[in-house]
């Protein structure tokens, strides 16, 4: 799996003019599902998502949590992370999950950050998406 995580003050994504998650402050995570990956990797990167602390505290310190803060997660899959453009000009996506076994990660990652206790919402697997966000900082993570 590959997340690309951004601290923002708010995101939201569409489908056909149609709002369908937002959020205030927290985290807006784009997720790329690798044919290889599995249980292992959605239980350690929503560890590590949930775990993070990238936000600051009042001495300006990045010490705080997304709990400590209150803040919620809008998880969107993004099939396009798992591009490779080693070679040529045309990114290859040989690498990436096919479609079920994708979206049946990027869904068991999406439960377990709910099951953390935290307010996760999320696009629509698969659909043609645009995502608005306000990154705070800007502060943006790669995890894979």
């Amino acid at each position: 799996m590959k997340i690309v995580l951004q601290r923002v003050s708010r995101a939201a994504v569409s489908v056909e003019g149609k709002t369908v998650g937002s959020i205030g402050r927290g985290y807006l995570l784009l997720i790329g599902v690798f044919a290889e990956d599995g249980e292992a990797e959605s239980q350690r990167l929503a560890k590590k998502v949930a775990n993070l602390r990238i936000f600051e505290d009042e001495a300006g310190k990045t010490n705080l949590s997304l709990a400590d803060v209150g803040g919620d997660i809008l998880a969107v899959s993004q099939f396009t992370l798992c591009a490779d453009c080693r070679k040529g000009n045309r990114p290859s996506f040989v690498g990436g999950g096919d479609p079920a076994h994708a979206e049946a990660v990027y869904l068991d990652f999406v439960r377990r950050l709910r099951e953390a206790g935290i307010r996760t919402e999320t696009g629509i697997f698969g659909a043609d998406m645009q995502v608005e966000l306000t990154n705070d900082g800007p502060f943006t993570l790669v995890l894979e």
